[in-house]
Formats: structure tokens, C-alpha cells, sequence
């Protein structure tokens, strides 16, 4: 199981006000963690990969908002 992440979790954030352009600003950020495998940017919304293991939704919420966003879970 080495390198594999099995206990991957998917979470879809809302992210008020964000453009597409903007989403790809924050998917960088958030993919940018420690324990996130995926970070995908749709209108208004984030689908993220992570390992709960290494992360907690709080964790991505304060990445997001690190980029000057609010978000909350869908």
C-alpha cells in the first residue's frame, strides 16, 4: 500500500464569489496540501480529494480562505 491513497475522501466546498479563473487559483492551493490528491474548480464550487487521515474540512476551508474566499461545505 505504499504511495496509494486508499482512505481518499471527496468533499464539495461552495466558494462564494469565486470566478473560474480564481478557481484554479484556489484548486492550486488547495492541491497544494499535504494530503490533498485532487482539486477540481467549477463555478462557485470546489470538488476536493483528501486524506482525512492528514487533513479535516476546517483545514481546506482555511486554505480556501487563505485566497481571500469564503466556503462552507455543499
Amino acid at each position: 500500500m505504499a504511495g496509494m491513497n486508499t482512505s481518499a475522501t471527496r468533499v464539495l466546498l461552495g466558494v462564494r464569489g469565486m470566478s473560474r479563473d480564481a478557481g484554479q487559483t484556489v484548486a492550486a492551493a488547495l492541491a497544494a496540501l499535504p494530503g490533498v490528491s485532487r482539486a477540481t474548480p467549477d463555478d462557485g464550487q470546489i470538488e476536493v480529494h483528501y486524506d482525512p487521515t492528514q487533513l479535516t474540512i476546517m483545514d481546506l476551508v482555511r486554505a480556501v480562505r487563505g485566497q481571500g474566499f469564503l466556503a462552507g461545505m455543499l
